[in-house]
Protein backbone atom coordinates (compact mmCIF):
# COMPACT_ATOMS: atom_id res chain seq x y z
CA UNK A 1 0.00 0.00 0.00
CA UNK A 2 2.50 2.62 0.60
CA UNK A 3 4.27 2.10 -2.57
CA UNK A 4 0.90 2.61 -3.96
CA UNK A 5 0.11 5.92 -2.59
CA UNK A 6 3.87 7.01 -3.36
CA UNK A 7 3.12 6.15 -7.32
CA UNK A 8 -0.23 8.12 -6.81
CA UNK A 9 1.26 11.05 -5.17
CA UNK A 10 4.12 11.25 -7.81
CA UNK A 11 1.39 10.91 -10.74
CA UNK A 12 -0.66 14.00 -8.70
CA UNK A 13 2.24 15.81 -8.60
CA UNK A 14 3.24 15.51 -12.23
CA UNK A 15 -0.64 16.54 -13.31
CA UNK A 16 -0.21 19.27 -10.95
CA UNK A 17 3.15 20.68 -12.44
CA UNK A 18 2.61 19.85 -16.11
CA UNK A 19 -1.18 22.06 -15.76
CA UNK A 20 0.80 24.65 -14.42
CA UNK A 21 3.22 24.92 -16.95
CA UNK A 22 0.32 24.59 -19.32
CA UNK A 23 -1.74 27.36 -17.71
CA UNK A 24 1.80 29.72 -17.85
CA UNK A 25 2.75 28.70 -21.34
CA UNK A 26 2.28 31.98 -23.73
CA UNK A 27 -0.77 31.19 -25.98
CA UNK A 28 0.23 30.62 -29.68
CA UNK A 29 0.32 33.78 -31.90
CA UNK A 30 -2.78 33.46 -33.97
CA UNK A 31 -2.59 34.79 -37.68
CA UNK A 32 -4.82 37.83 -38.36
CA UNK A 33 -5.45 38.05 -41.84
CA UNK A 34 -6.62 41.82 -41.46
CA UNK A 35 -3.12 42.87 -40.11
CA UNK A 36 -0.79 46.13 -41.36
CA UNK A 37 2.47 45.82 -40.95
CA UNK A 38 4.01 49.34 -41.20
CA UNK A 39 6.79 50.71 -42.65
CA UNK A 40 7.45 48.10 -45.03
CA UNK A 41 9.92 48.14 -48.16
CA UNK A 42 8.21 48.68 -51.52
CA UNK A 43 9.39 44.94 -52.49
CA UNK A 44 8.22 43.70 -49.37
CA UNK A 45 4.85 45.38 -49.55
CA UNK A 46 4.06 44.48 -53.19
CA UNK A 47 5.18 40.92 -51.74
CA UNK A 48 2.07 41.25 -49.09
CA UNK A 49 -0.34 42.50 -51.70
CA UNK A 50 -0.05 39.94 -53.86
CA UNK A 51 0.12 36.83 -51.27
CA UNK A 52 -2.67 38.55 -49.53
CA UNK A 53 -4.63 38.97 -53.22
CA UNK A 54 -4.08 35.06 -53.78
CA UNK A 55 -5.61 33.75 -50.87
CA UNK A 56 -8.55 34.87 -52.60
CA UNK A 57 -7.81 32.00 -55.37
CA UNK A 58 -6.51 29.39 -52.83
CA UNK A 59 -8.17 30.19 -49.34
CA UNK A 60 -11.70 30.26 -51.27
CA UNK A 61 -11.62 28.11 -54.88
CA UNK A 62 -14.56 26.49 -54.90
CA UNK A 63 -13.69 23.13 -52.92
CA UNK A 64 -15.21 20.69 -56.09
CA UNK A 65 -13.90 22.52 -58.68
CA UNK A 66 -11.13 24.18 -57.50
CA UNK A 67 -12.28 27.43 -59.89
CA UNK A 68 -12.56 30.84 -58.92
CA UNK A 69 -16.23 31.70 -57.05
CA UNK A 70 -17.72 35.10 -59.10
CA UNK A 71 -17.21 37.01 -55.61
CA UNK A 72 -17.02 36.66 -51.95
CA UNK A 73 -20.51 37.80 -51.23
CA UNK A 74 -23.16 36.20 -52.70
CA UNK A 75 -24.83 37.99 -55.06
CA UNK A 76 -27.47 37.75 -58.34
CA UNK A 77 -29.41 35.33 -55.94
CA UNK A 78 -27.06 32.68 -56.64
CA UNK A 79 -24.93 30.89 -53.63
CA UNK A 80 -21.46 30.32 -53.09
CA UNK A 81 -21.71 27.30 -56.18
CA UNK A 82 -21.25 30.50 -58.63
CA UNK A 83 -17.53 30.06 -60.69
CA UNK A 84 -16.21 32.06 -62.98
CA UNK A 85 -14.88 30.96 -66.26
CA UNK A 86 -12.60 34.42 -67.07
CA UNK A 87 -11.95 35.03 -63.33
CA UNK A 88 -10.97 31.37 -63.52
CA UNK A 89 -8.19 31.98 -65.99
CA UNK A 90 -6.46 35.10 -63.81
CA UNK A 91 -6.35 32.68 -60.66
CA UNK A 92 -4.86 29.68 -62.22
CA UNK A 93 -1.91 32.73 -63.66
CA UNK A 94 -1.85 33.68 -59.87
CA UNK A 95 -1.40 30.39 -58.63
CA UNK A 96 1.97 30.10 -60.96
CA UNK A 97 3.03 33.17 -59.48
CA UNK A 98 2.47 31.80 -55.72
CA UNK A 99 4.88 28.46 -57.06
CA UNK A 100 7.60 30.77 -58.55
CA UNK A 101 7.51 32.95 -55.13
CA UNK A 102 7.32 29.82 -53.13
CA UNK A 103 4.30 30.29 -51.40
CA UNK A 104 3.13 27.03 -52.04
CA UNK A 105 4.53 24.06 -53.12
CA UNK A 106 5.26 23.18 -57.45
CA UNK A 107 3.39 19.38 -56.37
CA UNK A 108 0.81 20.69 -54.54
CA UNK A 109 -0.44 23.30 -57.46
CA UNK A 110 0.31 20.88 -59.90
CA UNK A 111 -2.53 18.59 -58.35
CA UNK A 112 -4.80 21.36 -57.78
CA UNK A 113 -5.15 22.68 -61.37
CA UNK A 114 -5.06 18.78 -62.73
CA UNK A 115 -8.12 18.89 -60.56
CA UNK A 116 -9.54 22.06 -61.73
CA UNK A 117 -8.92 20.79 -65.76
CA UNK A 118 -10.39 17.39 -65.24
CA UNK A 119 -13.65 19.19 -63.43
CA UNK A 120 -13.68 21.82 -67.10
CA UNK A 121 -13.40 18.57 -69.28
CA UNK A 122 -16.72 17.02 -67.57
CA UNK A 123 -18.42 20.71 -67.40
CA UNK A 124 -21.09 21.57 -69.84
CA UNK A 125 -19.23 23.30 -72.77
CA UNK A 126 -20.76 24.14 -76.14
CA UNK A 127 -18.77 23.89 -79.27
CA UNK A 128 -15.59 23.73 -76.74
CA UNK A 129 -16.81 27.24 -75.51
CA UNK A 130 -17.22 27.49 -71.71
CA UNK A 131 -20.30 29.59 -70.28
CA UNK A 132 -19.22 32.61 -68.18
CA UNK A 133 -21.14 30.95 -64.92
CA UNK A 134 -21.10 27.55 -63.97
CA UNK A 135 -21.92 25.45 -61.09
CA UNK A 136 -18.36 24.58 -59.10
CA UNK A 137 -19.99 21.72 -58.01
CA UNK A 138 -21.36 20.17 -60.78
CA UNK A 139 -20.69 21.99 -63.99
CA UNK A 140 -23.67 22.64 -64.83
CA UNK A 141 -24.21 26.20 -66.75
CA UNK A 142 -25.53 29.14 -64.63
CA UNK A 143 -27.43 32.05 -66.83
CA UNK A 144 -25.21 34.70 -66.87
CA UNK A 145 -28.81 36.37 -68.03
CA UNK A 146 -32.07 35.05 -69.56
CA UNK A 147 -30.69 34.81 -72.85
CA UNK A 148 -26.86 34.42 -71.82
CA UNK A 149 -27.11 30.61 -70.92
CA UNK A 150 -24.82 29.26 -73.10
CA UNK A 151 -20.94 29.63 -75.03
CA UNK A 152 -19.27 33.07 -73.49
CA UNK A 153 -16.16 33.43 -76.16
CA UNK A 154 -14.62 35.93 -74.13
CA UNK A 155 -14.59 34.92 -70.59
CA UNK A 156 -12.95 31.46 -72.45
CA UNK A 157 -10.31 33.42 -74.33
CA UNK A 158 -9.41 34.57 -70.76
CA UNK A 159 -9.77 30.74 -69.13
CA UNK A 160 -7.11 29.83 -71.90
CA UNK A 161 -5.24 32.35 -71.98
CA UNK A 162 -4.64 30.69 -68.31
CA UNK A 163 -4.28 27.46 -69.13
CA UNK A 164 -1.74 28.14 -71.42
CA UNK A 165 0.48 29.96 -69.06
CA UNK A 166 0.13 26.74 -66.63
CA UNK A 167 0.81 24.22 -69.50
CA UNK A 168 4.41 26.06 -70.22
CA UNK A 169 5.64 26.70 -66.75
CA UNK A 170 4.31 22.67 -65.51
CA UNK A 171 6.74 21.28 -67.74
CA UNK A 172 8.14 18.61 -65.65
CA UNK A 173 8.56 14.78 -66.54
CA UNK A 174 6.42 13.36 -63.81
CA UNK A 175 2.65 12.00 -63.74
CA UNK A 176 0.85 15.22 -62.64
CA UNK A 177 2.21 17.33 -64.67
CA UNK A 178 2.54 15.62 -67.94
CA UNK A 179 -1.44 14.69 -67.55
CA UNK A 180 -2.01 18.43 -66.70
CA UNK A 181 -0.40 19.41 -69.90
CA UNK A 182 -1.82 16.69 -72.20
CA UNK A 183 -5.65 17.64 -70.56
CA UNK A 184 -4.87 21.20 -71.32
CA UNK A 185 -3.52 19.92 -74.95
CA UNK A 186 -6.75 18.17 -75.41
CA UNK A 187 -9.33 21.14 -74.77
CA UNK A 188 -7.29 24.06 -76.44
CA UNK A 189 -7.92 22.18 -80.26
CA UNK A 190 -11.24 21.63 -79.40
CA UNK A 191 -12.50 25.29 -79.16
CA UNK A 192 -14.81 25.97 -82.57
CA UNK A 193 -13.25 29.96 -82.84
CA UNK A 194 -14.51 29.63 -87.02
CA UNK A 195 -18.09 28.68 -85.35
CA UNK A 196 -18.61 31.69 -83.65
CA UNK A 197 -18.10 33.56 -86.68
CA UNK A 198 -21.60 32.84 -88.29
CA UNK A 199 -19.82 32.23 -91.66
CA UNK A 200 -18.51 36.35 -91.17
CA UNK A 201 -15.71 38.24 -90.90
CA UNK A 202 -15.61 39.05 -87.19
CA UNK A 203 -16.73 36.92 -83.86
CA UNK A 204 -19.56 36.53 -81.96
CA UNK A 205 -19.53 36.80 -78.20
CA UNK A 206 -22.26 34.22 -77.46
CA UNK A 207 -24.27 31.63 -78.37
CA UNK A 208 -26.94 29.10 -76.44
CA UNK A 209 -28.53 26.24 -77.28
CA UNK A 210 -32.05 27.42 -76.00
CA UNK A 211 -31.62 30.94 -77.65
CA UNK A 212 -29.31 30.33 -80.31
CA UNK A 213 -27.47 33.91 -82.00
CA UNK A 214 -30.20 36.17 -79.86
CA UNK A 215 -27.72 37.95 -78.00
CA UNK A 216 -26.30 39.48 -81.69
CA UNK A 217 -22.97 40.38 -80.10
CA UNK A 218 -20.41 40.91 -83.13
CA UNK A 219 -16.93 41.90 -80.63
CA UNK A 220 -15.31 44.53 -82.34
CA UNK A 221 -11.94 46.86 -80.87
CA UNK A 222 -10.87 48.36 -79.27
CA UNK A 223 -11.43 46.67 -75.90
CA UNK A 224 -10.86 44.45 -73.46
CA UNK A 225 -11.29 41.29 -76.17
CA UNK A 226 -8.61 41.57 -78.41
CA UNK A 227 -6.60 38.42 -76.62
CA UNK A 228 -9.57 36.49 -77.79
CA UNK A 229 -8.64 36.95 -81.32
CA UNK A 230 -5.55 36.31 -80.97
CA UNK A 231 -6.23 32.90 -79.68
CA UNK A 232 -8.86 32.31 -82.54
CA UNK A 233 -5.87 33.01 -84.87
CA UNK A 234 -2.77 31.03 -82.85
CA UNK A 235 -6.17 27.70 -82.56
CA UNK A 236 -3.07 24.40 -83.11
CA UNK A 237 -6.59 23.05 -84.97
CA UNK A 238 -6.69 24.44 -88.54
CA UNK A 239 -10.39 23.57 -89.02
CA UNK A 240 -11.85 25.67 -86.28
CA UNK A 241 -9.04 28.95 -86.98
CA UNK A 242 -10.34 31.87 -88.09
CA UNK A 243 -8.29 34.00 -90.97
CA UNK A 244 -6.43 37.09 -90.64
CA UNK A 245 -9.58 38.99 -92.39
CA UNK A 246 -11.79 38.10 -89.22
CA UNK A 247 -9.12 40.30 -87.58
CA UNK A 248 -8.86 43.17 -90.04
CA UNK A 249 -12.54 43.30 -91.13
CA UNK A 250 -14.33 42.17 -87.63
CA UNK A 251 -12.13 43.61 -84.81
CA UNK A 252 -10.25 46.65 -86.34
CA UNK A 253 -13.48 48.28 -87.98
CA UNK A 254 -15.65 50.40 -85.53
CA UNK A 255 -16.23 53.77 -85.01
CA UNK A 256 -14.24 53.57 -82.16
CA UNK A 257 -11.46 51.43 -83.32
CA UNK A 258 -9.05 54.41 -84.09
CA UNK A 259 -8.83 57.28 -82.17
CA UNK A 260 -5.41 59.44 -82.26
CA UNK A 261 -6.76 62.22 -80.47
CA UNK A 262 -5.44 63.46 -77.33
CA UNK A 263 -6.44 64.00 -73.57
CA UNK A 264 -4.93 66.09 -71.35
CA UNK A 265 -1.89 65.99 -73.24
CA UNK A 266 -1.56 63.02 -73.80
CA UNK A 267 -2.17 61.16 -77.27
CA UNK A 268 -4.37 57.96 -77.32
CA UNK A 269 -3.97 55.47 -80.43
CA UNK A 270 -6.74 53.64 -79.74
CA UNK A 271 -10.57 53.55 -78.73
CA UNK A 272 -13.31 55.36 -77.01
CA UNK A 273 -12.59 59.26 -76.03
CA UNK A 274 -10.42 59.04 -72.48
CA UNK A 275 -9.71 55.37 -73.04
CA UNK A 276 -12.71 53.72 -71.47
CA UNK A 277 -12.27 51.74 -68.10
CA UNK A 278 -8.58 50.65 -67.26
CA UNK A 279 -9.43 47.05 -67.46
CA UNK A 280 -9.14 47.47 -71.73
CA UNK A 281 -5.47 47.49 -71.47
CA UNK A 282 -5.11 44.91 -68.44
CA UNK A 283 -7.34 41.78 -69.29
CA UNK A 284 -5.81 40.64 -72.49
CA UNK A 285 -2.73 41.89 -71.47
CA UNK A 286 -1.62 39.34 -68.65
CA UNK A 287 -0.26 37.10 -70.78
CA UNK A 288 -0.16 38.76 -73.78
CA UNK A 289 3.45 40.91 -73.57
CA UNK A 290 2.64 44.64 -74.61
CA UNK A 291 6.39 45.32 -74.62
CA UNK A 292 7.47 45.99 -78.51
CA UNK A 293 4.16 44.73 -79.71
CA UNK A 294 2.74 46.07 -82.75
CA UNK A 295 0.57 45.89 -85.60
CA UNK A 296 -0.44 48.12 -88.38
CA UNK A 297 -3.33 49.99 -86.26
CA UNK A 298 -0.83 50.70 -83.01
CA UNK A 299 1.86 50.15 -80.57
CA UNK A 300 0.27 48.50 -77.90
CA UNK A 301 2.86 49.65 -74.79
CA UNK A 302 2.15 53.46 -76.15
CA UNK A 303 -1.45 52.40 -76.16
CA UNK A 304 -1.44 51.02 -72.72
CA UNK A 305 0.56 53.14 -70.81
CA UNK A 306 -1.04 56.32 -71.89
CA UNK A 307 -4.87 54.65 -71.03
CA UNK A 308 -3.39 54.64 -68.05
CA UNK A 309 -1.98 58.13 -67.87
CA UNK A 310 -5.48 59.65 -69.43
CA UNK A 311 -7.48 57.79 -66.50
CA UNK A 312 -5.04 59.33 -63.92
CA UNK A 313 -5.15 62.48 -65.26
CA UNK A 314 -8.78 62.37 -65.05
CA UNK A 315 -8.78 61.82 -61.20
CA UNK A 316 -6.32 64.41 -60.81
CA UNK A 317 -7.92 67.17 -62.33
CA UNK A 318 -11.54 65.63 -60.86
CA UNK A 319 -13.61 67.74 -63.10
CA UNK A 320 -16.68 66.50 -61.04
CA UNK A 321 -14.97 67.21 -57.66
CA UNK A 322 -15.21 63.84 -55.96
CA UNK A 323 -13.74 63.93 -52.50
CA UNK A 324 -10.21 61.64 -51.97
CA UNK A 325 -9.46 62.52 -55.62
CA UNK A 326 -5.89 63.39 -56.27
CA UNK A 327 -2.27 61.89 -57.87
CA UNK A 328 -1.46 58.94 -54.79
CA UNK A 329 -5.90 58.00 -55.27
CA UNK A 330 -7.01 57.17 -59.15
CA UNK A 331 -8.09 54.30 -60.97
CA UNK A 332 -11.52 54.23 -62.78
CA UNK A 333 -12.32 50.51 -64.22
CA UNK A 334 -15.32 48.17 -64.08
CA UNK A 335 -15.86 47.42 -60.43
CA UNK A 336 -18.83 47.24 -57.44
CA UNK A 337 -20.24 50.54 -56.34
CA UNK A 338 -22.32 52.23 -53.65
CA UNK A 339 -25.70 51.73 -55.63
CA UNK A 340 -24.45 48.48 -57.86
CA UNK A 341 -21.80 47.47 -60.29
CA UNK A 342 -20.72 50.01 -63.20
CA UNK A 343 -17.66 50.13 -65.73
CA UNK A 344 -15.90 53.52 -64.52
CA UNK A 345 -14.37 55.53 -66.58
CA UNK A 346 -13.54 59.46 -67.46
CA UNK A 347 -16.77 59.41 -69.24
CA UNK A 348 -18.91 57.41 -66.59
CA UNK A 349 -17.51 58.58 -63.30
CA UNK A 350 -19.01 58.42 -60.13
CA UNK A 351 -16.75 58.83 -57.81
CA UNK A 352 -15.50 55.29 -57.08
CA UNK A 353 -11.83 54.27 -57.36
CA UNK A 354 -11.46 50.42 -57.97
CA UNK A 355 -7.93 49.60 -56.10
CA UNK A 356 -7.20 47.07 -59.60
CA UNK A 357 -7.35 49.65 -61.59
CA UNK A 358 -3.99 51.09 -60.36
CA UNK A 359 -2.58 48.30 -59.03
CA UNK A 360 -3.00 46.09 -62.12
CA UNK A 361 -1.64 49.58 -63.81
CA UNK A 362 1.87 48.82 -62.31
CA UNK A 363 4.01 47.75 -65.67
CA UNK A 364 2.92 50.77 -67.20
CA UNK A 365 3.19 53.55 -64.48
CA UNK A 366 5.28 51.90 -61.94
CA UNK A 367 5.95 55.12 -59.90
CA UNK A 368 2.43 56.35 -59.90
CA UNK A 369 1.10 53.07 -59.06
CA UNK A 370 3.16 52.40 -56.20
CA UNK A 371 2.18 55.68 -54.50
CA UNK A 372 -1.56 54.72 -54.92
CA UNK A 373 -0.87 51.69 -53.33
CA UNK A 374 1.32 53.15 -50.32
CA UNK A 375 -1.62 55.22 -50.17
CA UNK A 376 -4.64 52.50 -50.42
CA UNK A 377 -2.45 50.44 -48.01
CA UNK A 378 -1.65 53.08 -45.15
CA UNK A 379 -3.99 56.12 -45.57
CA UNK A 380 -7.15 54.03 -46.71
CA UNK A 381 -6.19 50.28 -44.87
CA UNK A 382 -8.69 50.79 -42.39
CA UNK A 383 -11.73 50.74 -44.70
CA UNK A 384 -10.09 48.94 -47.76
CA UNK A 385 -7.45 45.99 -46.23
CA UNK A 386 -8.95 42.56 -45.76
CA UNK A 387 -8.19 38.79 -45.43
CA UNK A 388 -7.93 38.77 -49.30
CA UNK A 389 -6.01 42.31 -50.02
CA UNK A 390 -7.87 45.35 -51.03
CA UNK A 391 -11.74 45.59 -50.87
CA UNK A 392 -13.01 46.37 -54.60
CA UNK A 393 -13.56 49.91 -54.14
CA UNK A 394 -14.68 52.87 -52.26
CA UNK A 395 -16.27 56.01 -52.79
CA UNK A 396 -15.07 58.54 -50.39
CA UNK A 397 -17.67 61.33 -51.38
CA UNK A 398 -20.12 58.46 -50.40
CA UNK A 399 -18.50 57.77 -47.38
CA UNK A 400 -18.64 54.22 -48.79
CA UNK A 401 -16.50 51.04 -49.02
CA UNK A 402 -17.23 47.62 -50.66
CA UNK A 403 -17.16 44.61 -48.52
CA UNK A 404 -16.96 42.29 -51.84
CA UNK A 405 -14.06 41.05 -53.91
CA UNK A 406 -14.42 39.93 -57.18
CA UNK A 407 -12.48 37.38 -58.91
CA UNK A 408 -11.91 39.19 -61.88
CA UNK A 409 -10.30 42.50 -60.01
CA UNK A 410 -8.36 39.91 -57.76
CA UNK A 411 -6.62 38.23 -60.53
CA UNK A 412 -5.06 41.50 -62.22
CA UNK A 413 -3.67 42.64 -59.45
CA UNK A 414 -1.03 39.75 -58.29
CA UNK A 415 -0.31 38.99 -62.16
CA UNK A 416 0.45 42.30 -63.28
CA UNK A 417 2.21 43.06 -60.13
CA UNK A 418 4.40 39.94 -61.33
CA UNK A 419 4.69 40.78 -64.91
CA UNK A 420 6.06 44.24 -63.46
CA UNK A 421 8.69 42.37 -61.44
CA UNK A 422 9.90 39.73 -63.35
CA UNK A 423 7.51 39.21 -66.41
CA UNK A 424 6.82 35.94 -65.27
CA UNK A 425 3.24 35.62 -67.24
CA UNK A 426 4.40 37.39 -70.39
CA UNK A 427 7.66 34.81 -71.23
CA UNK A 428 4.81 31.61 -70.66
CA UNK A 429 2.27 33.10 -72.88
CA UNK A 430 4.54 34.36 -75.49
CA UNK A 431 6.69 31.02 -75.39
CA UNK A 432 3.47 29.35 -76.57
CA UNK A 433 4.36 27.91 -80.39
CA UNK A 434 0.43 28.68 -81.52
CA UNK A 435 0.61 32.44 -80.08
CA UNK A 436 3.85 32.82 -81.80
CA UNK A 437 2.22 31.52 -85.02
CA UNK A 438 -0.96 33.49 -84.67
CA UNK A 439 0.38 36.80 -83.91
CA UNK A 440 2.87 36.39 -87.17
CA UNK A 441 -0.40 35.47 -89.46
CA UNK A 442 -2.28 39.05 -88.06
CA UNK A 443 1.50 40.60 -88.93
CA UNK A 444 2.35 41.62 -85.52
CA UNK A 445 5.98 42.39 -84.18
CA UNK A 446 7.13 41.68 -80.91
CA UNK A 447 10.58 40.84 -79.26
CA UNK A 448 9.08 37.48 -78.63
CA UNK A 449 8.44 36.74 -82.77
CA UNK A 450 12.73 36.99 -83.22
Amino acid sequence: MPRINNCLFILVLFFSVTMVAQKNKPEPAVFDPTARPKNLSDSALLDLVQKQTFRYFWDFAHPVSGMARERSNVGFGYGHETVTTGGTGFGIMSVIVAVERKWIGRDTAAKFLLKMVNFLLKAESYHGVFPHWMDGATGKTIPFSRKDDGADLVETSYLFQGLLCARQYFNGDNKTERELRNRINWMWPDIEWNWFTQGQEVLYWHWSPNNGWAMNFPVRGFNECLIMYILAASSPNEKYQVSSSVYYRGWAQSDFFKNGKEYYGIKLPLGFDYGGPLFFSQYSFLGLDPRGLKDRYADYWEQNRNHTLINREHCIRNPNKFKGYGENCWGLTASDTYNGYAAHSPTEDLGTISPTAALSAFPYTPEYSMKALKHFYYDLGDKLWSEYGFVDAFNETKNWAASSHLAIDQGPVIVMIENYRSGLLWKLFMSCPEIKNGLKKLDFESPALQ
